[in-house]
């Protein structure tokens, strides 16, 4: 059984990275490249933001029975097309979506062009895809229903829920499979760092901050990789760079502090970049300072906001205090401090100033923006759906949010400025501090040779 996994290209690839330059690896694909060797079936991976014009070639050349494609809400609208391409050119093939949207508001994908629809962690499930369609090779429709974690369109066109899935076992996942595209794995990179690989040695967040969904994904609950295993992963991978793209990698500092010292024991010499609260940062600095030695360079903190308000707002659990000691900690450390910073759609000029202020006053190493979404799954999104301004306007999701909209740089509900003064704003705050991106851009020239 032949299977194409695709990730999709877009206008905007800043999910997650802000004003970040930075083309990541599809870790979740890679996971599901594993899981279908497991089960004997011949895989390639198509990665669209490199080849965004090859994908009728390869489904005419290679003729998958079955085509994956994950994504995040901004996806939405290409997943659609790409499912529909598919249908078009071998509309005997099965097609299946997964990925942060479709856990979160499946509906979306309640397309004629889609099969199946994945829930959650990607892996088990779609196994049972695999197995499904391997067994109705003449059929394109399934009789819905029975598969755990998965959407199935069914005979009439209705889709059916088998169930949520059972919880997952971490360490029961095959590791990912790395090799399906070795021709561009030079080419992912987050600024300087290239190539960059992305491991996760947790899954899902133990906080509940009103404008992140990740921790609703997995209903709440925190998993941990054995140690051990994470480490052989860790080593194994080829690139220089890694990405730890748990939610918090840092949460616990005793499991944290023994992942590096089993990395130093085992010689692993490697350069990282890790999500990092600011509180974590500040009760458990011994532990990062070992992390540093085993070659942590860089964090990822997400301020959010400068204003006790917005701190309440946000339910960040943090005082500005407690911000601007992380801060200095972390250059105290030798760390650079990739921070993001919540642009609210309540923002007047003053407010935009205060934000510029704040920055400047604390020497923050790369400020990134991101304008305030209500994203799918969040408290914030149904408080406020009815601000929406971002809607589809015709096709068979007329009257669902535009997703394509949803990069978290553009304005989706109303504001107190006009839309033209607030992204006049907006736009100035990376003009204000293009030096520090500058600064980030030459380096990336130097060590890659990127022009």
């Amino acid at each position: 059984m032949r299977i194409l996994l695709v990730y999709p290209n877009s206008d905007s690839e800043i999910i997650g990275y802000g004003d970040l330059g930075a083309i990541a690896e599809p870790l979740a694909l890679a996971y599901l490249a594993a899981a279908a060797g497991e089960v004997g079936c011949e895989t390639k991976l198509l990665d669209l933001r490199f080849e965004p014009l090859a994908l009728k070639e390869e489904l005419e050349t290679f003729k998958p029975n079955l085509v994956a494609v994950t994504g995040y809400s901004m996806h939405v609208h290409r997943m659609l097309e790409i499912c529909a391409e598919v249908k078009c050119l071998l509309p005997t093939s099965s097609t299946v979506v997964g990925g942060h949207h479709a856990t979160l508001m499946p509906i979306d994908f309640h397309d004629e062009n889609i099969d199946f629809i994945v829930e959650g962690e990607g892996c088990a499930p779609f196994k049972a895809v695999i197995a499904s369609v391997k067994n109705q090779r003449d059929e394109i429709v399934t009789d819905g229903g029975q598969l755990q974690g998965v959407w199935s369109r069914t005979r009439s066109g209705q889709f059916g829920f088998g169930g949520k899935q059972p919880e997952i076992e971490l360490d029961t996942l095959p590791c990912p499979n790395r090799m399906l595209n070795t021709h561009q794995r030079a080419r992912y990179f987050i600024d300087w760092m290239k190539p960059i690989a992305l491991v996760r040695t947790t899954v899902g967040c133990p906080y509940r901050c009103t404008f992140c969904s990740l921790w609703k994904i997995m209903d709440g609950k925190y998993y941990r990789r054995d140690l051990e295993q994470t480490a052989k992963e860790i080593a194994a991978v080829e690139e220089p760079f890694i990405f730890l793209v748990d939610d918090e990698p840092f949460v616990n500092p005793r499991r944290m502090r023994a992942l590096a010292e089993l990395l130093i024991a085992k010689n692993v010499e490697k350069e990282y970049f890790a999500y990092c609260r600011v509180d974590t940062l500040l009760r458990n600095r011994e532990m990062l300072e070992l992390w540093v030695k085993a070659g942590l360079r860089r964090v990822f903190l997400g301020i959010e906001g400068v204003t006790a308000k917005e701190m309440k707002t946000y339910e960040k659990r943090l005082s500005i205090r407690q911000v601007e000691q992380a801060l200095a900690a972390a250059r105290e450390m030798g760390l650079k401090v990739f921070a993001s910073f919540i642009v609210n759609p309540s923002y007047e000029e003053k407010d935009f100033e205060t934000l510029k202020r704040f920055i400047d006053r604390n020497e923050v190493d790369y400020p990134s923006f991101t304008i305030w979404t209500p994203l799918p799954g969040t408290d914030d999104f149904e408080s406020s759906y009815e601000s929406i301004t971002k809607w589809q306007t015709e096709g068979p999701h007329k009257g669902r949010p535009d997703w394509r909209y949803w990069d978290l740089q553009h304005l989706v509900v109303t504001s107190k400025l006009t839309e033209k003064k607030f992204m006049e704003e907006y736009r100035g705050l990376r003009s204000v501090f293009s030096g520090s991106y500058s600064l980030y851009q030459q380096k990336s020239r130097l060590v890659t040779g990127i022009v």
